[in-house]
């Protein structure tokens, strides 16, 4: 059996193509030159390490990378990302092949809210309008009435008619969030991101108190009480805009700590610090993002391998749902960011 065959095999249990690369292969150089040989382009979502970042055609988030991917000529999108978002990516591009480095690569978030389970839960709601937060599964969003991003879910919430009823999903900090900006009851799903849930308020004080000057931002998917103290709150692009506009010269940012690389890009003279966990490591990474790597992503352009497939009707159907927050993103004139 061949090292291809042999790594297929594996590929099954791993999620990713499993070869010994030569540690002395010039993993830039071979990924630039699958980009051009295989008319590939790379997605990089801003959680990415930074070397996947800085090869990256393009940086964002989950819902504008694949826009952007959708509007190339590319024949091959590469999804430096999690599963979620390279699904997003084939829903929106159906006639290319779209890849993901690792199909391990999953979303605590996403994961939460079985399709399953909720189709059954929103059978007890049966006038209710379902609105889902683009962090979800392709399944989920067929049983979404309108998707949201951290950006739009404002506009979206406030585009359902007041004597219509509200099932907010996955996302039980976003829900709530909204719940207060909007003033609409909703019946929000119990579903959570790992990463935003373990920010320490103890020690985000004590930072606080060392950099008085300092801004908190912080991501709406975090804990209301974090919410109540922040700053600022947005979207990853959101706090990333923030950054590079507000004149401030140190900022605690709680999100995933893989958008600093982004931030100091943008302005070097200022500092970054992560919101500490409540454990004991020294930032708050995401481990499923980080189940990518350079030397995955290399042999995913090799050998178009692992590849995201959807059934049609999930593409057909999942998209509706995307597309009617489009409509409202484009009345409110809103450029898009998760």
């Amino acid at each position: 059996m061949n090292s291809l065959a042999i790594a297929e095999k594996n590929l099954l249990k791993n999620g990713y193509l499993d070869i010994d690369l030569d540690p002395e292969l010039d993993l830039v150089a071979e990924i630039n030159r699958l980009k051009k040989e295989k008319n590939a382009i790379i997605l990089a979502h801003y959680y990415q390490e930074s070397e996947i970042q800085d090869i990256a055609d393009f940086i964002g988030d989950s819902l504008g990378l694949s826009q952007k991917a959708s509007t190339t000529k590319a024949d091959i999108i590469v999804f430096a990302g999690v599963h979620f978002m390279a699904e997003t990516a084939k829903m929106l591009s159906p006639e290319k092949k779209v890849l993901l480095p690792d199909l391990k690569a999953g979303c605590s978030l996403a994961d939460s809210c079985p399709p399953h389970i909720f189709r059954k839960f929103k059978e007890k709601y049966p006038e209710h309008v379902v609105v889902s937060y683009i962090n979800c599964t392709a399944e989920l969003k067929t049983l979404t009435d309108i998707c949201c991003t951290s950006t739009n879910a404002v506009q979206v919430i406030n585009s359902i008619p007041k004597d219509k009823e509200i099932i907010f999903a996955p996302d039980r900090n976003l829900g709530a969030y909204l719940q207060k900006k909007t003033g609409r009851k909703m019946i929000i799903w119990n579903g959570t991101c790992m990463v935003h849930e373990i920010f320490s308020h103890e020690k985000i004080v004590k930072l606080q108190n060392r950099h008085p000057e300092a801004k908190f931002i912080a991501h709406p998917e975090c804990e209301p009480h974090l919410l109540e103290v922040a700053d600022y709150i947005g979207s990853t692009s959101g706090l990333l805009k923030y950054t590079k506009e507000n004149p401030a010269e140190e900022f605690i940012v709680a999100t995933e700590v893989g958008i600093i690389h982004q931030m100091q890009k943008a302005s070097p003279h200022k500092t970054f610090i992560p919101a500490p966990p409540n454990n004991t490591c020294a930032c708050n990474e995401c481990p499923h993002m980080k189940r990518n790597t350079m030397e995955k992503l290399y042999l995913c352009m090799q050998y178009e391998q692992p590849e995201i497939h959807l059934e049609d009707w999930i593409i057909e159907k999942g998209v509706e749902s995307i597309n009617r927050m489009l409509a409202i993103s484009e009345n409110a004139g809103l450029k898009l960011a998760d």
